[in-house]
Protein backbone atom coordinates (compact mmCIF):
# COMPACT_ATOMS: atom_id res chain seq x y z
CA UNK A 1 0.00 0.00 0.00
CA UNK A 2 1.35 3.31 -0.94
CA UNK A 3 1.74 5.82 1.75
CA UNK A 4 -0.44 9.07 1.32
CA UNK A 5 1.64 12.50 0.87
CA UNK A 6 1.90 14.93 3.69
CA UNK A 7 -0.52 17.34 3.90
CA UNK A 8 1.15 20.53 3.18
CA UNK A 9 2.46 22.58 6.01
CA UNK A 10 3.38 26.75 5.65
CA UNK A 11 6.79 27.67 6.22
CA UNK A 12 7.42 30.78 8.12
CA UNK A 13 10.41 33.19 7.81
CA UNK A 14 12.81 33.33 10.41
CA UNK A 15 15.58 36.38 10.52
CA UNK A 16 18.73 36.03 10.01
CA UNK A 17 20.60 34.29 13.08
CA UNK A 18 23.31 34.86 17.78
CA UNK A 19 25.18 32.55 19.88
CA UNK A 20 25.56 29.02 20.38
CA UNK A 21 22.11 27.08 21.27
CA UNK A 22 18.88 25.35 19.31
CA UNK A 23 17.75 28.45 17.29
CA UNK A 24 14.27 26.90 16.94
CA UNK A 25 12.00 24.23 19.04
CA UNK A 26 12.06 21.04 18.80
CA UNK A 27 10.39 19.32 15.96
CA UNK A 28 6.87 17.49 16.88
CA UNK A 29 8.62 13.93 16.10
CA UNK A 30 8.79 11.98 19.43
CA UNK A 31 8.61 8.05 18.49
CA UNK A 32 5.44 6.30 19.16
CA UNK A 33 4.96 4.70 22.37
CA UNK A 34 4.75 1.36 21.39
CA UNK A 35 8.60 1.63 19.92
CA UNK A 36 10.98 -0.08 22.21
CA UNK A 37 13.68 1.89 24.00
CA UNK A 38 16.66 1.95 21.68
CA UNK A 39 19.04 0.11 23.70
CA UNK A 40 16.58 -2.95 22.61
CA UNK A 41 16.87 -2.46 19.10
CA UNK A 42 19.43 -3.73 16.66
CA UNK A 43 19.88 -3.66 12.90
CA UNK A 44 19.44 -6.43 10.31
CA UNK A 45 20.27 -6.50 6.86
CA UNK A 46 19.23 -8.39 3.48
CA UNK A 47 21.11 -7.98 0.31
CA UNK A 48 18.48 -8.03 -2.10
CA UNK A 49 20.57 -6.92 -5.54
CA UNK A 50 24.11 -6.83 -5.98
CA UNK A 51 26.11 -5.86 -9.43
CA UNK A 52 25.71 -1.84 -9.25
CA UNK A 53 28.34 0.29 -10.20
CA UNK A 54 28.78 2.89 -7.16
CA UNK A 55 25.46 3.58 -6.43
CA UNK A 56 24.73 7.16 -5.24
CA UNK A 57 20.91 7.46 -4.47
CA UNK A 58 17.65 5.96 -4.48
CA UNK A 59 14.26 7.32 -5.12
CA UNK A 60 10.68 5.01 -5.44
CA UNK A 61 8.31 6.59 -7.75
CA UNK A 62 4.72 6.70 -5.64
CA UNK A 63 2.69 5.21 -8.75
CA UNK A 64 2.09 1.58 -7.35
CA UNK A 65 4.63 0.17 -9.23
CA UNK A 66 6.44 -1.07 -6.08
CA UNK A 67 10.49 -0.19 -8.54
CA UNK A 68 12.99 1.73 -6.33
CA UNK A 69 15.24 3.59 -8.48
CA UNK A 70 18.92 3.57 -7.81
CA UNK A 71 21.21 6.34 -9.50
CA UNK A 72 25.07 4.84 -10.29
CA UNK A 73 27.85 7.88 -10.02
CA UNK A 74 28.43 7.55 -13.66
CA UNK A 75 25.14 8.71 -14.75
CA UNK A 76 22.79 5.84 -14.96
CA UNK A 77 19.52 4.93 -13.40
CA UNK A 78 18.53 1.17 -12.74
CA UNK A 79 15.75 -0.27 -11.40
CA UNK A 80 14.93 -2.38 -8.78
CA UNK A 81 11.55 -4.72 -8.14
CA UNK A 82 11.39 -7.20 -5.37
CA UNK A 83 10.04 -9.39 -7.47
CA UNK A 84 11.62 -9.42 -10.87
CA UNK A 85 15.03 -8.14 -8.99
CA UNK A 86 17.58 -5.71 -10.54
CA UNK A 87 16.30 -5.09 -14.57
CA UNK A 88 20.07 -5.30 -16.62
CA UNK A 89 18.85 -2.38 -18.65
CA UNK A 90 19.13 1.20 -17.19
CA UNK A 91 15.93 3.32 -17.21
CA UNK A 92 18.23 6.32 -17.80
CA UNK A 93 21.05 7.16 -19.10
CA UNK A 94 23.06 10.18 -19.04
CA UNK A 95 26.47 9.60 -18.23
CA UNK A 96 27.05 11.77 -21.88
CA UNK A 97 26.75 14.84 -19.55
CA UNK A 98 27.79 13.89 -15.99
CA UNK A 99 31.07 14.86 -14.96
CA UNK A 100 32.69 12.01 -13.40
CA UNK A 101 36.32 13.56 -12.34
CA UNK A 102 37.43 13.31 -8.66
CA UNK A 103 35.93 11.19 -6.27
CA UNK A 104 32.73 13.09 -5.14
CA UNK A 105 31.62 14.17 -9.08
CA UNK A 106 28.39 12.51 -10.63
CA UNK A 107 25.10 11.46 -10.54
CA UNK A 108 24.50 12.38 -6.97
CA UNK A 109 20.66 12.51 -6.32
CA UNK A 110 17.05 11.57 -7.01
CA UNK A 111 13.83 12.39 -6.88
CA UNK A 112 9.90 11.08 -8.47
CA UNK A 113 7.58 14.27 -8.94
CA UNK A 114 4.68 13.80 -6.48
CA UNK A 115 2.65 13.03 -9.67
CA UNK A 116 5.20 10.86 -11.60
CA UNK A 117 2.29 8.54 -12.54
CA UNK A 118 0.93 10.96 -14.79
CA UNK A 119 3.52 13.09 -15.44
CA UNK A 120 6.85 10.89 -15.54
CA UNK A 121 9.06 13.67 -14.23
CA UNK A 122 12.18 12.73 -12.48
CA UNK A 123 14.08 15.70 -10.70
CA UNK A 124 17.86 14.52 -10.67
CA UNK A 125 21.12 16.35 -8.97
CA UNK A 126 24.76 16.00 -10.88
CA UNK A 127 27.68 17.71 -11.89
CA UNK A 128 27.32 18.50 -15.49
CA UNK A 129 30.79 18.58 -18.23
CA UNK A 130 32.83 20.13 -18.91
CA UNK A 131 33.60 21.89 -15.18
CA UNK A 132 31.27 20.39 -12.84
CA UNK A 133 28.51 22.56 -12.67
CA UNK A 134 26.41 21.54 -10.30
CA UNK A 135 22.98 21.26 -11.83
CA UNK A 136 19.85 20.05 -10.85
CA UNK A 137 17.41 19.23 -14.29
CA UNK A 138 13.81 17.77 -14.63
CA UNK A 139 13.74 14.40 -16.89
CA UNK A 140 10.36 13.78 -18.27
CA UNK A 141 10.01 10.24 -19.22
CA UNK A 142 7.50 9.23 -22.62
CA UNK A 143 7.32 6.46 -24.91
CA UNK A 144 10.92 5.31 -23.89
CA UNK A 145 12.65 8.94 -24.23
CA UNK A 146 13.48 11.68 -21.89
CA UNK A 147 13.87 15.23 -22.37
CA UNK A 148 15.86 16.99 -20.01
CA UNK A 149 14.72 21.02 -18.80
CA UNK A 150 17.85 22.45 -16.56
CA UNK A 151 16.02 23.96 -13.73
CA UNK A 152 18.89 25.70 -12.10
CA UNK A 153 22.65 25.50 -11.82
CA UNK A 154 25.91 26.56 -9.84
CA UNK A 155 29.08 27.00 -11.12
CA UNK A 156 31.83 24.75 -9.29
CA UNK A 157 34.73 24.35 -11.37
CA UNK A 158 37.81 25.01 -8.86
CA UNK A 159 37.37 21.38 -6.77
CA UNK A 160 35.80 18.41 -7.61
CA UNK A 161 35.27 17.53 -3.80
CA UNK A 162 31.52 18.68 -1.76
CA UNK A 163 28.85 19.27 -4.18
CA UNK A 164 26.10 18.09 -2.02
CA UNK A 165 23.39 16.00 -4.35
CA UNK A 166 19.97 15.37 -2.47
CA UNK A 167 17.29 16.31 -3.95
CA UNK A 168 13.73 15.54 -2.12
CA UNK A 169 10.20 17.23 -2.28
CA UNK A 170 9.04 18.39 0.95
CA UNK A 171 5.74 18.25 3.08
CA UNK A 172 4.84 21.70 1.51
CA UNK A 173 5.24 20.28 -2.27
CA UNK A 174 8.51 22.26 -3.02
CA UNK A 175 11.83 20.75 -3.93
CA UNK A 176 14.85 21.25 -1.94
CA UNK A 177 18.22 20.61 -3.35
CA UNK A 178 21.25 20.29 -1.02
CA UNK A 179 24.68 22.20 -2.38
CA UNK A 180 28.12 21.55 -0.85
CA UNK A 181 30.32 24.58 0.27
CA UNK A 182 32.35 24.48 -2.71
CA UNK A 183 35.08 22.07 -2.04
CA UNK A 184 39.12 21.85 -1.60
CA UNK A 185 39.09 22.66 2.73
CA UNK A 186 38.17 24.85 5.65
CA UNK A 187 35.90 26.86 3.21
CA UNK A 188 38.23 28.69 0.89
CA UNK A 189 35.27 30.80 -0.44
CA UNK A 190 33.75 31.15 2.83
CA UNK A 191 30.62 29.87 1.21
CA UNK A 192 28.82 28.47 4.20
CA UNK A 193 28.54 32.20 5.75
CA UNK A 194 27.73 34.08 2.26
CA UNK A 195 24.17 34.60 1.22
CA UNK A 196 24.76 35.74 -2.19
CA UNK A 197 25.58 32.07 -3.08
CA UNK A 198 23.98 28.62 -3.71
CA UNK A 199 27.33 26.88 -2.33
CA UNK A 200 26.57 25.88 1.10
CA UNK A 201 22.99 25.84 1.14
CA UNK A 202 20.05 23.82 1.12
CA UNK A 203 17.46 25.70 -1.43
CA UNK A 204 13.61 25.31 -1.77
CA UNK A 205 12.15 25.55 -5.77
CA UNK A 206 8.74 25.84 -6.13
CA UNK A 207 8.81 23.55 -9.72
CA UNK A 208 5.33 23.47 -10.62
CA UNK A 209 5.28 26.77 -11.91
CA UNK A 210 7.77 29.11 -13.67
CA UNK A 211 8.76 32.68 -12.98
CA UNK A 212 10.59 35.57 -14.64
CA UNK A 213 11.87 33.09 -17.46
CA UNK A 214 13.23 30.68 -14.93
CA UNK A 215 11.67 27.25 -14.49
CA UNK A 216 10.86 27.73 -10.98
CA UNK A 217 9.21 30.20 -8.77
CA UNK A 218 10.95 31.46 -5.47
CA UNK A 219 8.17 30.83 -2.92
CA UNK A 220 6.86 34.02 -0.82
CA UNK A 221 7.66 32.52 2.43
CA UNK A 222 11.45 31.58 1.65
CA UNK A 223 13.87 33.25 4.36
CA UNK A 224 15.75 35.60 2.51
CA UNK A 225 12.87 36.88 -0.38
CA UNK A 226 13.60 40.44 -0.47
CA UNK A 227 17.01 40.60 1.58
CA UNK A 228 19.53 43.18 -0.36
CA UNK A 229 22.20 40.62 -1.42
CA UNK A 230 21.08 37.21 -1.07
CA UNK A 231 19.72 34.65 -2.93
CA UNK A 232 16.27 34.04 -2.54
CA UNK A 233 16.49 30.37 -3.26
CA UNK A 234 18.25 30.01 0.04
CA UNK A 235 16.49 27.73 2.86
CA UNK A 236 19.13 26.85 4.62
CA UNK A 237 22.80 27.70 5.29
CA UNK A 238 26.26 27.45 7.09
CA UNK A 239 26.40 23.42 5.68
CA UNK A 240 29.93 22.15 4.40
CA UNK A 241 28.92 19.06 2.34
CA UNK A 242 25.14 17.88 3.40
CA UNK A 243 25.44 14.93 1.19
CA UNK A 244 22.10 13.24 2.60
CA UNK A 245 18.75 15.01 3.99
CA UNK A 246 15.21 13.57 4.16
CA UNK A 247 11.77 14.40 5.13
CA UNK A 248 9.88 12.91 8.22
CA UNK A 249 6.67 11.25 7.00
CA UNK A 250 4.73 12.46 9.92
CA UNK A 251 5.77 15.58 10.29
CA UNK A 252 7.76 17.03 7.92
CA UNK A 253 10.60 18.06 9.68
CA UNK A 254 14.12 17.96 8.03
CA UNK A 255 16.74 16.11 9.04
CA UNK A 256 20.46 16.99 7.29
CA UNK A 257 23.55 15.07 7.58
CA UNK A 258 26.58 17.56 7.15
CA UNK A 259 29.69 15.67 6.50
CA UNK A 260 32.94 17.43 8.54
CA UNK A 261 36.37 18.51 7.98
CA UNK A 262 37.94 16.31 10.33
CA UNK A 263 36.98 16.72 13.82
CA UNK A 264 32.87 16.21 13.67
CA UNK A 265 30.24 14.56 11.19
CA UNK A 266 26.74 16.09 12.81
CA UNK A 267 23.30 15.44 11.82
CA UNK A 268 20.72 18.72 11.99
CA UNK A 269 16.45 18.59 12.43
CA UNK A 270 14.69 21.54 11.94
CA UNK A 271 10.69 21.91 12.13
CA UNK A 272 9.00 22.08 9.12
CA UNK A 273 9.09 25.95 9.27
CA UNK A 274 12.69 26.43 9.99
CA UNK A 275 13.75 27.96 7.13
CA UNK A 276 16.76 30.77 7.72
CA UNK A 277 18.45 28.29 9.96
CA UNK A 278 22.40 28.84 9.94
CA UNK A 279 24.31 25.76 10.99
CA UNK A 280 27.53 27.27 11.70
CA UNK A 281 30.23 26.15 8.83
CA UNK A 282 32.93 27.65 8.57
CA UNK A 283 32.27 29.19 11.80
CA UNK A 284 31.74 26.19 13.26
CA UNK A 285 31.99 22.72 12.54
CA UNK A 286 29.90 20.61 14.37
CA UNK A 287 29.38 21.40 18.08
CA UNK A 288 32.48 23.68 18.35
CA UNK A 289 34.73 26.80 16.82
CA UNK A 290 36.29 25.95 13.48
CA UNK A 291 37.43 29.51 12.42
CA UNK A 292 36.79 32.11 14.98
CA UNK A 293 37.40 34.47 11.98
CA UNK A 294 34.50 33.34 9.84
CA UNK A 295 32.14 33.72 12.85
CA UNK A 296 29.48 36.71 12.87
CA UNK A 297 28.68 39.03 15.66
CA UNK A 298 25.13 38.86 16.27
CA UNK A 299 24.83 35.85 14.29
CA UNK A 300 22.35 32.70 15.76
CA UNK A 301 24.34 28.98 15.23
CA UNK A 302 21.33 25.97 14.97
CA UNK A 303 23.54 23.25 17.28
CA UNK A 304 23.59 19.66 15.55
CA UNK A 305 20.93 17.35 17.25
CA UNK A 306 24.23 14.55 16.96
CA UNK A 307 27.46 14.18 16.37
CA UNK A 308 30.51 12.48 16.49
CA UNK A 309 34.21 12.33 16.09
CA UNK A 310 35.85 12.17 12.51
CA UNK A 311 38.83 9.45 12.41
CA UNK A 312 37.89 8.34 15.45
CA UNK A 313 34.64 6.85 14.84
CA UNK A 314 33.85 7.81 11.03
CA UNK A 315 34.88 9.52 8.20
CA UNK A 316 31.92 10.79 6.40
CA UNK A 317 27.90 10.67 8.04
CA UNK A 318 25.34 9.03 5.47
CA UNK A 319 22.03 10.59 6.11
CA UNK A 320 18.81 8.15 6.49
CA UNK A 321 15.28 8.55 7.02
CA UNK A 322 12.81 8.70 10.33
CA UNK A 323 11.63 5.07 9.89
CA UNK A 324 7.40 5.31 9.36
CA UNK A 325 6.82 2.07 7.85
CA UNK A 326 4.83 -0.64 9.63
CA UNK A 327 7.24 -4.17 9.52
CA UNK A 328 9.16 -2.92 12.56
CA UNK A 329 6.49 0.03 13.98
CA UNK A 330 6.51 -1.21 17.53
CA UNK A 331 10.48 -1.46 16.82
CA UNK A 332 11.70 1.50 15.39
CA UNK A 333 8.70 4.14 14.64
CA UNK A 334 9.87 7.54 14.59
CA UNK A 335 13.55 6.93 15.27
CA UNK A 336 15.72 8.19 12.56
CA UNK A 337 18.45 5.91 10.74
CA UNK A 338 21.99 6.83 9.83
CA UNK A 339 25.54 5.72 9.15
CA UNK A 340 29.05 6.58 8.26
CA UNK A 341 30.79 5.65 4.85
CA UNK A 342 34.05 4.31 6.59
CA UNK A 343 32.95 3.05 10.01
CA UNK A 344 29.25 1.64 8.49
CA UNK A 345 27.83 2.05 12.10
CA UNK A 346 24.17 1.98 12.04
CA UNK A 347 23.11 5.05 14.71
CA UNK A 348 19.56 5.55 16.47
CA UNK A 349 18.23 8.99 16.82
CA UNK A 350 15.18 9.92 18.89
CA UNK A 351 13.99 13.79 19.79
CA UNK A 352 13.24 13.44 23.37
CA UNK A 353 10.24 14.30 24.56
CA UNK A 354 8.64 17.42 25.60
CA UNK A 355 11.85 19.06 24.59
CA UNK A 356 14.38 16.67 26.53
CA UNK A 357 18.05 16.11 24.97
CA UNK A 358 17.66 13.71 21.66
CA UNK A 359 18.69 10.08 22.72
CA UNK A 360 21.13 8.36 20.25
CA UNK A 361 22.97 4.88 20.11
CA UNK A 362 24.95 2.31 17.87
CA UNK A 363 22.29 -0.50 16.83
CA UNK A 364 24.71 -2.15 15.32
CA UNK A 365 26.55 -2.17 12.14
CA UNK A 366 25.46 -1.94 8.23
CA UNK A 367 26.97 -3.74 5.10
CA UNK A 368 30.50 -2.05 4.27
CA UNK A 369 30.98 1.75 2.39
CA UNK A 370 27.09 2.91 2.64
CA UNK A 371 26.83 5.86 0.63
CA UNK A 372 22.79 6.19 0.29
CA UNK A 373 19.61 4.84 2.38
CA UNK A 374 16.19 4.82 0.89
CA UNK A 375 12.41 4.23 1.26
CA UNK A 376 9.93 2.41 -0.65
CA UNK A 377 6.67 3.73 -1.19
CA UNK A 378 5.61 1.75 2.13
CA UNK A 379 8.60 3.30 4.16
CA UNK A 380 10.40 0.13 4.22
CA UNK A 381 14.39 1.43 4.49
CA UNK A 382 16.82 0.33 2.10
CA UNK A 383 20.80 1.04 1.86
CA UNK A 384 23.26 0.94 -1.19
CA UNK A 385 26.85 0.87 -0.87
CA UNK A 386 29.54 2.36 -2.92
CA UNK A 387 32.28 -0.28 -4.68
CA UNK A 388 30.57 -3.89 -3.31
CA UNK A 389 27.78 -2.39 -5.19
CA UNK A 390 24.97 -4.07 -3.53
CA UNK A 391 21.31 -3.07 -2.26
CA UNK A 392 20.47 -4.23 1.43
CA UNK A 393 17.10 -4.34 2.69
CA UNK A 394 16.94 -2.99 6.35
CA UNK A 395 15.71 -4.30 8.96
CA UNK A 396 15.15 -4.62 12.89
CA UNK A 397 14.69 -6.92 15.80
CA UNK A 398 14.46 -6.83 19.35
CA UNK A 399 17.19 -7.93 21.96
CA UNK A 400 16.96 -8.54 25.81
CA UNK A 401 17.18 -5.50 27.76
CA UNK A 402 20.44 -4.72 29.41
CA UNK A 403 21.04 -5.73 32.79
CA UNK A 404 20.69 -3.23 35.19
CA UNK A 405 23.89 -3.89 37.09
CA UNK A 406 27.30 -2.52 37.55
CA UNK A 407 30.21 -4.72 38.72
CA UNK A 408 33.61 -3.18 39.96
CA UNK A 409 36.66 -6.08 40.19
CA UNK A 410 39.64 -5.79 42.18
CA UNK A 411 42.90 -7.86 42.28
CA UNK A 412 43.73 -7.27 45.79
CA UNK A 413 47.08 -9.34 45.86
CA UNK A 414 49.28 -11.18 43.80
CA UNK A 415 52.46 -13.29 45.09
CA UNK A 416 54.36 -15.80 42.60
CA UNK A 417 51.77 -17.05 40.46
CA UNK A 418 48.67 -16.83 42.59
CA UNK A 419 46.36 -13.79 42.93
CA UNK A 420 43.10 -12.80 45.22
CA UNK A 421 40.32 -10.84 43.99
CA UNK A 422 37.26 -9.27 44.89
CA UNK A 423 34.04 -8.65 42.99
CA UNK A 424 31.32 -6.78 43.98
CA UNK A 425 27.76 -6.60 41.73
CA UNK A 426 25.22 -3.42 42.54
CA UNK A 427 21.68 -3.56 41.39
CA UNK A 428 21.22 -0.56 39.64
CA UNK A 429 17.70 -1.58 38.68
CA UNK A 430 14.42 -0.45 40.25
CA UNK A 431 13.43 -3.94 41.11
CA UNK A 432 14.94 -6.66 43.23
CA UNK A 433 17.26 -9.07 41.75
CA UNK A 434 15.67 -12.19 42.93
CA UNK A 435 18.71 -14.86 42.31
CA UNK A 436 21.68 -14.20 40.70
CA UNK A 437 24.26 -15.45 38.19
CA UNK A 438 27.23 -13.44 37.13
CA UNK A 439 29.50 -14.95 34.39
CA UNK A 440 33.06 -12.78 32.76
CA UNK A 441 35.65 -14.57 30.39
CA UNK A 442 39.32 -14.31 31.30
CA UNK A 443 41.75 -12.88 28.76
CA UNK A 444 44.98 -14.75 29.89
CA UNK A 445 44.48 -18.20 30.88
CA UNK A 446 43.21 -17.38 34.87
CA UNK A 447 42.32 -20.28 36.73
CA UNK A 448 39.76 -19.87 39.51
CA UNK A 449 40.42 -21.79 43.25
CA UNK A 450 38.67 -21.10 46.35
CA UNK A 451 35.94 -18.74 46.57
CA UNK A 452 33.70 -17.69 49.29
CA UNK A 453 30.06 -15.37 49.53
CA UNK A 454 29.51 -17.30 45.62
CA UNK A 455 29.58 -20.97 44.04
CA UNK A 456 31.88 -20.29 41.32
CA UNK A 457 32.62 -22.68 38.57
CA UNK A 458 35.11 -22.45 35.23
CA UNK A 459 34.38 -24.18 31.95
CA UNK A 460 37.14 -22.61 29.75
CA UNK A 461 38.04 -19.29 30.56
CA UNK A 462 34.74 -18.24 30.90
CA UNK A 463 33.81 -18.19 34.63
CA UNK A 464 30.46 -18.44 36.48
CA UNK A 465 29.19 -17.21 40.25
CA UNK A 466 26.08 -17.54 41.60
CA UNK A 467 24.68 -16.40 44.43
CA UNK A 468 23.94 -18.79 47.65
CA UNK A 469 21.00 -19.27 49.37
CA UNK A 470 22.01 -16.35 52.14
CA UNK A 471 22.38 -13.44 49.63
CA UNK A 472 19.87 -14.55 46.57
CA UNK A 473 18.00 -11.47 47.09
CA UNK A 474 19.83 -8.14 46.15
CA UNK A 475 17.47 -5.28 46.76
CA UNK A 476 17.63 -1.66 44.19
CA UNK A 477 20.81 0.10 44.96
CA UNK A 478 22.48 -2.45 47.49
CA UNK A 479 25.61 -4.76 46.42
CA UNK A 480 26.66 -8.28 47.29
CA UNK A 481 30.71 -9.07 47.46
CA UNK A 482 32.36 -12.19 46.72
CA UNK A 483 35.83 -13.31 46.11
CA UNK A 484 38.21 -15.84 45.12
CA UNK A 485 41.90 -17.16 44.76
CA UNK A 486 43.63 -17.72 41.60
CA UNK A 487 46.29 -18.66 39.43
CA UNK A 488 47.87 -16.88 36.68
CA UNK A 489 51.06 -17.29 34.06
CA UNK A 490 52.36 -13.86 32.44
CA UNK A 491 49.84 -11.04 32.77
CA UNK A 492 46.74 -10.76 35.05
CA UNK A 493 44.66 -8.13 33.16
CA UNK A 494 41.24 -7.24 34.95
CA UNK A 495 38.28 -8.78 33.48
CA UNK A 496 36.20 -6.22 30.98
CA UNK A 497 32.52 -7.37 30.10
CA UNK A 498 30.43 -8.99 32.63
CA UNK A 499 26.98 -10.57 32.00
CA UNK A 500 23.98 -10.83 34.44
CA UNK A 501 21.32 -13.35 32.98
CA UNK A 502 23.54 -13.20 29.50
CA UNK A 503 23.08 -9.00 29.68
CA UNK A 504 25.96 -6.83 30.14
CA UNK A 505 26.52 -4.74 33.45
CA UNK A 506 28.29 -1.63 33.67
CA UNK A 507 32.06 -1.88 34.70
Amino acid sequence: MNRKRWTPALALAVTLAALPGPAYATPDSAPPAAALPLDQVRVTTTQVAFGLQRPTAIAAPDDGSDRLLITEKAGRIRVYHPTTGLAATPLLDITDRVAVSGNERGLLGIEAAPDFATSGALYLAYTAVPDGTLTLSRFVLSGGTATEQVILTQPHAEFANHNGGEVKFGSDGHLYWSLGDGGNAGDPFDAGQRLDTLLGKIVRLDVSRSCGGSPYCVPADNPFVGVAGARAEIWAFGLRNPWRFSFDAQDGSLWIADVGQGTYEEIDHLPADGGGANFGWSCREGPAVFDLSRCRAGATYTDPVFHYRTSFEGCAVIGGFVYRGQQYADLVGGTYIASDYCSATAWAIRPGASGAPYENRVIGELPTQPTSFGEDADGELYLVNDLPGQLHKIGFEGVPAPAACAVTYTVDDQWGPNFRSTVTLTNTGTAPLDGWSLAWTFGAGQRIGSGWSAALTQQGSTVTATNLSWNRTVAPGASVTFGFLGTYSGGNPVPTTFTLGGSACRT
